[in-house]
């Protein structure tokens, strides 16, 4: 006999539902899943928007039930196609008690139910009554205790144009390998303009900058293997190994920014060129949460919401990103603890009000990006029509431009005067009391303008030469020339 379940328990349960309904769900490519022995009343898979043109293919091989009695009521198992919204009626006819089992409403779009079976063990089904709407396919199973086992492969798409060629990306979402290949042809010209940057200024250039240009080149792979992942999609139902690509250099880009983040806020190679004990703690904190960060992405992404534990990735995941955000901020409000120290107590008050200014800005920045792209862009793709989820991914993207364009502007290679100056600890000599640099063996002689000679060894020489280069480059060329010779033997 069909044993349904009481309402009190599936009433709770469908909240529960609507609850991981809530979280963004993957591209709704074609998906192979398999179901062991499963009794879990409701089993959500893809989430997908539809045009009028939607169509769902629904293939189902391998169908075993625990208890094959001739009571049972299978209409009481199957597929349907449900909106967001239309939970909520589902659940207050529950709460009525004018329906015992979701496949029981008039408001879903039942697919198919296991009563049609007629003791088969496969099933094949194209479904085309869609309305145009954003819909996740689920599978019921309201009899208590039934367990089943199935191989599913579902395939959601709206046909395109004309030509009615399949497009594999909802609705919302198939300008985005367009908008993802200009990104990275944006970060593409980034990287170049920065690699001209290091060039230019060369000689003031640290290994932070070049750290920086890492990030931008992997943020550029990222992109490009994004935008192919979502075009191979959007033609044909698979990625084709880009995804792969992608989840590789998704890993790095991760991995490089927030350190790069935190090297920034420790202000190691242009400030100092070692790391504190608590620095280097936070490293080993950041980096081992971005690995397992990225690893919970590839199994929310490849799994799909089907997966008895996805929930679990998906709340490790936030939990991890949080937790990364908040750890990369201690290093910044350290250095700002420093340099506010600093300006109190030695003689560069000026020099270290300039710093102190640059890292309060660069916090503010920092917590404004995390907060933006963590709970702006959610709440915009909540609030935004399923038409318009790209709006989403641009508004992210973009806020992440302008987070490298600041960093990359305010912590830009410049000469000793820049507003992080404070490398060069040791004073350096005047340049324009230079007027011939002799060097020969270890000591050589500077020679000023008031005919006095100054004796010092090779560091000095060479420091005092650096001093001169930068002087010329600091005056774009136009500085006096300074002529140098070998000094004759005596």
């Amino acid at each position: 006999m069909a044993i349904s379940y009481r309402p009190s328990s599936l009433f709770s349960l469908l909240i529960f539902i609507c609850f991981a309904l809530s979280f963004s769900i993957s591209f709704a490519e074609i998906r192979f899943s398999d179901i062991r022995s499963d009794d879990r009343p409701i089993i959500p898979f893809d989430e997908f928007g539809f045009t009028h043109t939607g169509r769902l293919e629904l293939n189902v091989s391998q169908i075993s039930l625990s208890n094959t009695s001739p009571d049972l009521d299978l209409s009481l198992v199957g597929f349907f196609l449900s909106t967001k919204d239309s939970w909520i009626h589902v659940l207050q006819q529950i709460q009525d008690s004018e329906i015992t089992c979701a496949l029981q409403s008039d408001i879903v779009k039942v697919v198919y139910t296991f009563d049609h079976l007629k003791g088969a063990k496969s099933f094949d089904t194209l479904y085309t009554e869609i309305d145009a709407d954003q819909f996740t396919l689920v599978f019921a199973n309201c009899i208590q205790q039934l367990q089943v086992s199935m191989d599913v492969r579902s395939a959601m798409y709206n046909l395109d144009g004309k030509s009615s060629r399949h497009d594999y990306l909802s609705a919302g979402k198939t300008l985005l390998p367009r908008v993802y290949f200009l990104l990275f042809l944006i970060y593409f010209s980034m990287g170049g303009l920065w690699i001209f940057v290091l060039y230019k200024k060369r000689l003031t250039a640290f290994r932070i900058h070049f750290f920086m240009l890492a990030v931008i080149v992997l943020k550029a792979l990222n992109l490009l293997c994004e935008a192919e992942d979502k075009s191979y999609i959007k033609r044909t139902g698979s990625a084709h190994g880009w995804d792969v690509l992608f989840y590789i250099f998704s890993f790095l880009k991760g991995i490089t920014l927030f350190t790069l983040i935190v090297l920034i806020g420790t202000g190691w190679s242009f400030l100092k060129p070692y790391l504190q004990d608590k620095e280097k703690k936070v490293l080993m904190i950041v980096i081992p949460l971005q690995v397992v960060a990225n690893i919970a992405q590839v199994v929310i992404d490849e799994s799909g919401p089907y997966a008895q534990d996805w929930i679990t990735w998906k709340q490790v995941f936030l939990l991890v990103d949080v937790v990364c955000c908040c750890a990369v901020l201690f290093p910044i409000v350290w250095s700002i603890k420093n340099l506010r120290e600093a300006a109190r107590t030695d003689g560069k008050a000026a020099v270290n009000l300039m710093k102190l200014t640059l890292f309060r800005q660069y916090y503010i920045v920092v917590i404004c990006y995390i907060y933006f792209t963590r709970v702006v862009v959610y709440a915009l793709e909540t609030i935004t029509s399923y038409r318009y989820l790209w709006t989403g991914v641009v508004a992210g993207e973009l806020a992440t431009l302008a987070f490298y364009a600041f960093t990359g502007y305010r912590f830009r290679p410049e000469v000793p005067r820049s507003r992080h100056r404070g490398i060069h600890q040791d004073p350096l000599p005047e340049p324009h009391l230079l007027e011939d640099l002799v060097d020969e063996g270890v000591n050589g002689v500077i020679s000023r303008k008031d005919g006095t000679n100054q004796t010092g060894n090779r560091g000095y020489l060479r420091r005092a030469m650096l001093s001169v280069q930068v002087s010329l480059s600091q005056s774009n060329g136009q500085g006096e020339m300074l002529f140098i010779r070998r000094a004759s033997k005596t």
